[in-house]
């Protein structure tokens, strides 16, 4: 198959599910088009979830800078079954920051951007307090790795495998839309059955100078790479209340024809997130489902023993999302 010009065969290649191998276009010349595409469905046998732990999860949001460990290790403890259990399942595995990031976040406006503050200023910041907020971009960095470091160690202790890729130190974006990433060498973690985990950082951003992409932000990124059948994103809420705060409705589906009739009800955090909250969530959510067909997403609780492994199973646990 003749390549177009000014695309590499890289650029062109084709990600088989199947052995989780990268397939160029240099390697499937001999056939056709829509040959190659058939053989890459064909061999599409993989389940691919994406799985975020939630910062209100992971960490007491009320106290900072506090992780609750006995919760992380049930919960790498399951992810550990069900890998064990499902051979074909591929997982990529997201954090939330949680009381590690979200407070001095705030404090220093660290997700608006050092643009933010030129435009506060009609087009002009003096030097301190440029300097005051990539001094807080650099802390809330600090304090997301610190946070991951307790999620790697508990997912060692458990026996899982695992290594962080951290947006900060490999991705650049642009309005808070990654632009610029190396895929290549999660995939190759993939290859080794060795689990990747990303999460909520710092980046730095062409038109706002720095940002804070969400784990959700990040997930966007990675779907036009390796797109999920599934997105898990296992918190403290129930799922999606129709009328939060009084939580006394729970959503059980939410279809993208359904959206703008609940959207008044669904809220944001009780506690603070500077990346919105759960309005925020379902919004991204149900643009990343408005653009991967057949892919569903769930939003639960893994507060409870279990909950993790069964929404992993494919029970619907909480509130799914879905075209």
């Amino acid at each position: 198959m003749p390549q177009p010009a000014g695309l590499s065969c890289h650029e062109q290649g084709l990600y088989s599910c199947d052995s989780l191998a990268y397939i160029s276009p240099c390697e499937i010349k001999i056939y056709d088009r829509p040959q190659a595409v058939n053989r890459y469905n064909a061999r599409m046998t993989k389940e691919i979830i994406y799985l975020k732990l939630g910062g209100s999860l992971i960490t007491d949001k009320d106290k900072p800078s506090t992780p609750r460990l006995n919760k992380l290790t049930d919960l790498a403890l399951e992810i550990k079954a069900a890998l064990h259990a499902n051979p074909d399942l591929v997982m990529i595995l997201g954090h939330g920051s949680g009381s590690f990031g979200h407070p001095t976040a705030k404090k220093y406006g660290t997700r608006e951007g050092i643009a933010a503050l030129r435009q506060s200023g009609a087009g002009k910041i003096d030097a301190e307090k440029e300097s005051e907020y990539w001094k807080g971009f650099a802390e809330v960095r600090f304090q997301a790795a610190e946070l991951t470091r307790h999620v790697m160690q508990t997912l060692l202790e458990a026996g899982v495998p695992a290594i962080p890729f951290s947006p900060s130190a490999s991705m650049v974006s642009e309005n808070r839309r990654v632009t610029a990433h190396n895929f290549t060498a999660i995939r190759k973690a993939l290859d080794v059955n060795i689990l990747p985990v990303v999460h909520g950082d710092v980046a730095f951003d062409e038109a706002l100078g720095g940002t804070i992409l969400s784990t959700e932000d990040v997930f966007a990124f990675l779907a036009n790479h390796l797109p999920p059948a599934r997105i898990l994103l296992a918190g403290i809420e129930a799922g999606v209340w129709a009328d939060f705060p009084h939580r006394t409705r729970l959503v059980k589906h939410i279809q993208l024809a359904d959206h703008n009739q609940l959207r008044a009800g669904i809220g944001g955090s009780v506690s603070t997130d500077v990346t919105g909250g759960m309005k925020a969530k379902v919004d991204e959510m149900l643009g990343l489902i408005g653009r991967n067909k057949g892919l569903t997403v769930q939003i639960f609780s893994a507060e409870e023993s279990g909950s993790l492994t069964r929404a992993l199973d494919g029970e619907n646990v909480g509130t799914l999302l879905s075209e």
